[in-house]
């Protein structure tokens, strides 16, 4: 078992197991998360009796990435293989004084959405706490990093105990101490996930919209079917987003499907009252979907026309295109498949 991804109350537990003084939970959590190192034996201020045990019993659990790719932009894309044999990707995006990590929260998706690669991967398994938050920890750039986004692999809100718990170390005072307006969750929209989101930490949301009408959801994004748009609008309604907490709506634009007048009267109406940002996103065009994505001149006009309804709306740059790093192509067959910057 990993010692790495526990919260302050597991370690605690651990501690009192192990018959060690309470107090040491907390030393071990300053080891694991606010220093530098890689294994036990570098725990100076814990008896060598301790570090033994600790050793006998844990894994520390930090692992290296396996390979990298650099993009022209000097987006990176790390690789990471998980417990269970399979690999995850996460992108490092700089970009001048902001540096953000795309992190993922599980080893494939389950929900197949048709303009996302990931999804067409299929399952492979939800990532612990220690493995989500490895991808921080071991990242060569960490300590340059000033946001946080899970929008890598996988529906965070599908894995909301260990999203959680990886969200707690990162926030908590015992832990990385990052402040919760740095980090952002990315979601489909998953209903009870959802509210233990909202309720139970103060990180940003981010949820991917891409039409305001159900049954067009329904078609690109098969989740809408038993998590419905206008129950996640009437949970989102009740929080307030006017202090630090923040919401914005992912909208990728798809030529003659949801770049209409229509959607830009609807658009109007849903997000009316909601102080957000709608983020519009170009379309990158994988196999396997006939949704082609709306040319950037009328992604321009879209965006023109929202804004002078009021509605708060900006184009995002793609960022790793070249490498496959951009929204919606993190992809991962097989190690041998791709063309990787091995570690030296």
């Amino acid at each position: 078992m990993n010692l790495f991804g526990k919260t302050l109350s597991e370690l605690q537990q651990i501690v009192k197991e192990l018959k060690f003084p309470r107090y040491t939970a907390k030393q071990i959590s300053d080891w694991l998360y606010k220093k530098d190192i890689k294994e036990f034996d570098e725990m100076t201020n814990l008896s060598k009796k301790m570090r033994n045990i600790l050793k006998n019993n844990y894994e520390y659990g930090i692992s290296k990435y396996v390979n990298v790719q650099e993009s022209a932009d000097e987006t990176k894309k790390y690789l990471f293989k998980t417990e269970n044999e399979k690999y995850i990707e996460s992108a490092y995006i700089p970009d001048n004084k902001r540096a953000t990590l795309c992190v993922s929260s599980q080893a494939g998706c389950k929900f197949a959405c048709s303009f996302c690669m990931t999804g067409q991967m299929g399952f492979n398994g939800n990532l612990s706490a220690c493995e989500i938050l490895n991808q921080i920890k071991s990242l060569p750039e960490k300590d340059k990093l000033t946001n946080i986004v899970f929008m890598g692999m996988g529906e965070p809100l599908d894995n909301i105990d260990e999203l959680l718990k990886s969200i707690e170390i990162l926030t908590s005072d015992y832990g990385f101490a990052i402040s919760p307006r740095r980090i952002t969750v990315s979601t489909i929209g998953i209903i009870d996930g959802l509210k233990r989101f909202l309720n139970e930490s103060n990180c940003n949301l981010a949820l991917s919209l891409h039409t305001p009408f159900e049954d067009e959801r329904s078609k690109i994004m098969p989740a809408q079917k038993t998590n419905q748009l206008r129950e996640l609008m009437r949970i989102i309604r009740k929080i307030d987003f006017s202090g630090q907490r923040r919401i914005s709506f992912e909208y990728i634009m798809f030529q003659d499907f949801n770049d209409t007048q229509k959607h830009i009267n609807e658009l109007t109406r849903l997000l009316h009252g909601i102080k957000c940002r709608l983020n519009l996103i170009p379309f990158h065009q994988i196999k396997g979907t006939n949704l082609k994505g709306t040319n950037y001149k009328n992604i321009e006009i879209f965006k023109t026309k929202l804004n002078s309804k009021g509605v708060l709306t900006t184009i995002r740059k793609s960022r790793g295109m070249d490498i496959n790093a951009a929204c919606g192509l993190l992809y991962f067959k097989k190690l041998n498949s791709q063309k990787k910057k091995n570690i030296e």
